[in-house]
């Protein structure tokens, strides 16, 4: 078993690679395209990673959240317009969910008197910014719970052949 750093600020790809217990040489060899060099600095942000590079990471490691870690911190674009994702237990995304969807049920109305001609007036401009949060929160929380399958998949807790076969069946409905 390697030993474990005692390096604080530790960064996503350094945790995941740990949480497996994986020294920058066996990670290399599971990453196979990663050389053990390239991996330190990415750990020890010296370089950014390539996206292919957090793809086979998040791929090998079983960690999903990579991607989302480096789309919200790491890319440009994405930093504007990815918002960080973290996983939560299935039971709290769905209470959030509920909330965000009954807090929109009651809005759904003003949210049809503030569009309904086409403008957005100085005194609908407040409202409008509330249910556009509120949008916000229930898209934060259908990435949440996409990343939270993702997981699962990931690490044997959801059959992904059966999970498969069932999202083919709905494609082809």
């Amino acid at each position: 078993m390697p030993k474990v750093s005692v390096k604080e600020n530790k960064n996503a790809y350094f945790k995941a690679r740990e949480a497996l217990g994986l020294t920058r040489e066996a990670a290399s060899e599971l990453l196979e395209v990663i050389p053990p060099e390239a991996i330190e600095k990415i750990e020890n942000e010296r370089r950014k990673p390539y996206p292919e590079e957090v793809i086979r990471m998040a791929d090998k490691y079983g960690s999903p959240e990579l991607c989302n870690y480096y789309c919200s911190h790491q890319c440009d674009i994405g930093k504007k317009y990815v918002p960080e994702i973290r996983i939560k237990d299935l039971s709290q995304i769905v209470l959030e969910m509920l909330a965000s969807l009954n807090t929109m049920n009651k809005r759904q109305e003003r949210l049809i008197e503030i569009t309904a001609d086409g403008e957005i007036s100085n005194d609908e401009v407040a409202d409008f910014i509330s249910i556009q949060d509120e949008l916000e929160k229930i898209s934060v929380t259908v990435e949440t719970l996409q990343l939270w399958s993702e997981h699962m998949l990931a690490s044997g807790r959801i059959d992904a052949d059966a999970y498969r076969e069932q999202r083919e069946k709905r494609s082809r409905s």
